[in-house]
């Protein structure tokens, strides 16, 4: 049995970290792993035969990294013994991902640390209310960004001790220049022991995390960032160690101190690493705005009192009462009083829905005018809100197939970077400068600390998640890296016709009989029969038929042909209601009513026929109109240079008339459901890289078919599970934003890997040969990573 795991990750410093981590849970029997390093997050399919979760966070745990954990405080009701307590401890401990889990009697409360990737905290919930007891937070759930928070805000303090103690032997780098500053240098800045009790404390205390960082790595046979930064600190930290003692015990009467370079270094490397951590913060954005359209709080009838509760406690069937300008807490239904809801949050709509009782509503979208009570039906993860956090949190954790690229660089990029440092020593300790160890030392300081590839690491990630953030924000959800790559190939779009260029509530227009006499009756068969269909269209003609007030008639033997119409029984005799082909395979003549047929087609409307009793009793009519936005998003879509093509199974006049509205000049007509996915292959066969969209259950084996599915998000859930991108509310204008959204984060993405290898490749014979020091490397280090961060931001500014 699959399972997949999304599991934060602390302590990862580079790519390097993230490449061993993926490449050690591959090795895996039943592990298919994915590793983030700018989400801190790793996407882990797992064969639950071969291996256990825990098994995986123990692999993770094992090469020196660690999962991220959190504590849920619970108030626990309903236990009357210590055996109740201890049931429940022994429990939640078996759950997969809880680490810990403390119950205590006496409080009638417990405390569980969980690892929120692997087990949801609903889940933990639901697990002691399995068992017969109730629990219920303590406290709000919302106070987890606050160790993000705390984490940036400890970087900051020792970031701020680390600039103090190395300013004032950063001051002292100006007796070192070689021309007359004018500056003043107090003797006691040019004590060694007075520099040496400065520097150690920023190389073991400010930078002790890389030493840590280090002795991982190296214990796990792999090199990473922490390698080089304390490889090249020691080096500058230990040589002036060793010249600040030959001077105290008087082998030297001037030492060459290289303290300053040290504590330099890991200011400007722990600099770079504050401001990359708030810059990746703002990469996440989009996601902290969709948890901020959470309503906080539910109005719940309990006991016929309405109680005002935490909404993440708002429970299936729990009726709650929704005011005037008040957030709609969970997704549920109408049940007393009516009102408009502004959906647009959700679905893109700008005008308010009309909303009655039996009318569907959605969480998060905001009650303008009226109160109702509603029922719960949807709580917690189950929500359209949860779900679309769930889908962009996937796809900024997912990797793009760009980002192979610098996986495997990054993979070999340290020890090479090792190998030519040490090379450039031995160079320029040889022959550059013989048998001076400071000038040998100091560019081979310099390549160690400039050819850092975090920069190379970062430059995939963060542009992905930018740009999954902001389609999310215009309503495009892309449901991974390798999607929003993909969508920048693309030179065809085919649309289906009904519920994606059309708005998918057809009305009837027309309905006429060969004998007037017969209307009543015809419409009463045809309206019953239609009420055993899906269709969009036998819908329309329910309605109908309930207008005009129709008697239901006893209909057997239903049955629905797939793109040619229904055929039954009514009162025992056959009814058939379709297109020509389904006449003509039937052997019933329909010539008298061919003219008024074609005439109805030119019009765009979708007629059918009716057969009764084995003759053509008359038409019903029905249109569809385009959406607002179709003809608009078409000729969007063709200024992007990409061909658009039409596909229905409406017969040619029909189709014809609804894509000269639509401004599409390729059509596929009188299409089966089951051959729109042909028509996508033989796309394909000619060359071309097409995505399909439509919102239909018949949609599916095209959008699965297709380079790109794209579904409409007011469509069937098996259309928008098969599709590669859920264009939410359902705008055609989503389509071209989406494919301009790819083209500019494709190209960021590029920007960020040139910048990133140009860097390295022209940095790093720089520094080897002598024109860098190492200071300057260390803050050009620093500035590589936050650059690419910046840049990857600019996506949140531009314009799709």
């Amino acid at each position: 049995m699959s399972k997949e795991l999304n599991i934060s990750i602390t302590g990862m410093t580079c790519a390097a970290c993230s490449a061993r981590i993926e490449k050690v849970l591959n090795k895996m029997d039943g592990v298919e792993a994915n590793v983030n390093l700018a989400l801190e997050k790793a996407n882990i399919k797992i064969d639950e035969n071969l291996v256990h979760p825990k098994d995986i966070v123990a692999k993770i745990e094992k090469l020196g990294y660690g999962v991220r954990k959190e504590t849920v405080d619970l108030d626990i009701k309903g236990m009357t013994c210590a055996a109740c307590a201890s049931r429940i401890e022994k429990v939640l401990k078996r759950m997969d991902g809880v680490a810990m889990a403390n119950v205590n009697l006496a409080a009638e409360s417990g405390t569980v640390e969980y690892e929120p990737d692997v087990v949801h905290l609903e889940d933990i919930i639901h697990k002691v209310k399995k068992l017969g007891y109730k629990a219920v937070l303590k406290q709000d759930q919302e106070e987890k960004n606050a160790a993000k928070k705390k984490e940036i805000r400890g970087k900051e303090i020792k970031l701020a001790i680390s600039v103090i103690l190395s300013l004032p032997l950063l001051y002292t780098m100006a007796a070192h220049l070689p021309f007359d500053t004018g500056l003043h240098v107090p003797g006691i800045l040019m004590n060694p022991w007075f520099q040496f009790v400065l520097a150690t404390i920023v190389q073991f205390y400010i930078g002790g995390q890389f030493y840590a960082g280090a002795f991982r790595a190296l214990l796990n046979k792999s090199a990473n960032m922490d390698v080089l930064v304390a490889l090249g600190t020691s080096a500058a930290y230990f040589y002036s160690l060793a010249e600040t003692l030959r001077y105290q015990f008087g082998a030297l009467a001037k030492p060459d101190l290289y303290f300053e370079t040290s504590a330099i270094l890991i200011t400007l490397i722990l600099l770079g690493k504050c401001l990359e951590a708030k810059a990746k913060g703002r990469t996440t954005e989009a996601i902290k705005k969709l948890f901020d359209l959470q309503a906080k709080e539910a109005a719940v009838v309990r006991d016929g009192q309405e109680v005002k509760i935490p909404v993440n406690q708002v429970q299936v069937s729990d009726q709650l009462i929704v005011r005037p300008g008040e957030k709609i807490p969970v997704d549920g239904i109408v049940i007393e009083g009516r009102t408009s809801v502004d959906e647009s949050m959700i679905t893109g709509e700008s005008l308010p829905v009309g909303k009655n009782e039996g009318d569907t509503v959605i969480g998060a979208t905001l009650n303008k005018n009226g109160t109702i009570k509603m029922k719960a039906e949807k709580v917690g993860k189950d929500t359209a809100l949860a779900g679309i956090i769930k889908i962009v949190e996937e796809a900024q954790g997912s990797k793009a197939p760009i980002q192979r690229l610098a996986d495997v660089i990054s993979g070999i990029f340290v020890p090479v970077v090792i190998g030519i440092a040490v090379l450039t020593f031995l160079v320029w300790i040889i022959f550059v400068s013989p048998g001076s160890l400071p000038q040998a030392l100091e560019p081979a300081i310099a390549v160690l600390v400039i050819a850092c590839p975090c920069a190379l690491g970062l430059a995939t990630p963060t542009s992905m998640m930018v740009g999954t953030g902001k389609g999310a924000e215009h309503g495009i959800l892309f449901k991974g890296g390798e999607y929003l790559e993909a969508t920048q190939g693309l030179n065809a779009v085919l649309l289906d016709k009904t519920g994606t260029i059309t708005k998918g509530k057809p009305e009837v227009t027309d309905f006429l009989t060969v004998n007037e006499d017969e209307s009543s009756m015809i419409l009463s068969m045809v309206a019953s029969a239609e009420k055993s269909s899906e269709h969009p269209l036998a819908q329309a003609i329910v309605e109908y038929g309930n207008e005009q007030g129709i008697e239901n008639v006893n209909i057997d033997d239903f049955e629905a042909v797939p793109g040619h119409g229904i055929k039954a029984l009514a009162n025992q005799k056959p009814l058939f209601i379709g297109t020509r082909r389904l006449m003509e395979k039937e052997n019933i003549s329909y010539s008298n009513l061919e003219n008024k047929m074609s005439q109805l087609e030119l019009e765009g409307k979708t007629a059918m026929l009716i057969s009764y009793d084995n003759s053509i009793k008359g038409i019903i009519a029905v249109a569809d109109t385009i959406k607002e936005s179709s003809a608009n998003a078409v000729k969007k879509i063709k200024a992007l240079g990409m061909d658009v093509y039409m596909i229905t199974g409406d017969n040619t006049r029909t189709a014809n008339a609804i894509a000269k509205q639509a401004g599409i000049d390729h059509v596929f007509a009188e299409v089966l459901p089951e051959d729109k996915a042909e028509k996508v292959q033989m796309m394909q066969k000619k060359g071309m890289k097409a995505a399909m969209v439509g919102d239909g259950i018949n949609d599916a084996p095209a959008l699965a078919a297709a380079d790109i599915g794209m579904a409409i998000g007011t469509g069937a859930d098996v259309a928008i599970e098969t599709a590669d991108i859920t264009l939410v509310g359902g705008d055609l204008d989503h389509i071209p934003r989406a494919i301009e959204l790819s083209r500019k984060t494709m190209g960021n993405i590029r920007q960020n890997l040139f910048w990133a290898l140009i860097y390295n490749a022209v940095g790093i014979p720089i520094a080897a040969i002598g024109l860098l020091a190492p200071w300057v490397a260390g803050a050009a280090m620093a500035f590589s990573s936050v650059s690419v961060v910046i840049n990857s931001l600019r996506l949140k500014r531009v314009k799709i």
